[in-house]
């Protein structure tokens, strides 16, 4: 049996600059399932993600999936992509990123780039620690904190590989988008955690959604290992309960294994993970 990708539309040029295409995955010319491949909104050209693969019922468990997925990457091959992503959902016991697709995708040699992590939250805001109180940030402050934050967030990507051109385009391209209006953006809430008077952390949270969002989270080099990434979160929390939220959200970097285990501590649970592979 021949497993083969057939488009069900024309190349489609997007008006954020991608192109994409919806194909049908064939067996032997029978329709088993869909896939959607695209070119990335902020990295350009150079990076294809699978943005849907999907394979019906009867099919599965027979390596149609797998079959489709090295379609995707020889179209984007043929698109001149050099890398590919997707995101897939965590599930499986325990592990949370031990469902079927992620094990395809690590078969297929895929890495986990980054986790999105999720808590529900109660209808009571915590308490943070005696001594410890959030504060907005200042107009003084959000300049420096802006440029240092844009820097720190361009070179987590590029310690996992993107190329310095493309990390510092996408992070100053997500700045612009998320941060309009600076520090008056609306519904972001930009915080400095004090204790005893001292500046030590920054927050920047989103509550402009229907679920918050916590985009940065900073503990100053100063005053590390002082639980205060703890409170921080403890913090975003109580932000989000007041601004009527019931879940909040985090993304975390594959390897920063104190922050995963800050946010499991508290209760967070992987809810996708991004996953990319070089194309050779």
């Amino acid at each position: 049996m021949t497993t083969t990708l057939r488009p069900t539309e024309p190349l489609q040029q997007n008006s954020d600059g991608t192109r994409s295409r919806h194909y049908q995955v064939c067996v032997n010319s029978r329709p088993v399932g869909r896939v959607h491949i695209g070119t990335h909104p902020v990295f350009g050209d150079a990076v294809a993600r699978i943005t849907s693969l999907q394979i019906e019922e009867p099919d599965r468990r027979r390596g149609r999936g797998t079959v489709a997925a090295l379609a995707a990457e020889e179209i984007a091959r043929g698109w001149g992509c050099r890398r590919i992503e997707a995101t897939v959902p965590a599930g499986g016991e325990g592990a949370g990123t031990a469902g079927p697709a992620f094990r395809l995708a690590t078969a297929l040699g895929y890495v986990v780039r980054n986790h999105t992590m999720e808590k529900a939250l109660g209808d009571a805001p915590p308490a943070l620690p005696e001594g410890s109180r959030g504060r907005p940030m200042t107009d003084a402050e959000y300049g420096p904190w802006s440029a240092a934050s844009e820097t720190a967030y361009a070179r987590s990507w590029t310690e996992r590989g993107v190329p310095e051109a493309e990390a510092r385009a996408k992070a100053a391209k997500d700045r612009a988008t998320l941060l309009p209006g600076g520090r008056d953006s609306e519904g972001m809430i930009l915080s400095v955690l004090e204790q005893e008077g001292t500046p030590v952390g920054t927050l920047w949270l989103s509550v402009r959604a229907e679920r918050a969002f916590v985009f940065d989270v900073e503990v100053g080099a100063a005053h590390r290992g002082r639980g205060h990434g703890r409170s921080l979160m403890q913090l975003a929390e109580a932000q989000s309960v007041a601004a009527g939220k019931r879940v909040l959200g985090l993304n975390v970097f594959a390897g920063n294994t104190p922050a995963e285990r800050l946010y499991a501590s508290l209760g967070y649970g992987t809810t996708q993970c991004t996953m990319h592979k070089h194309l050779l």
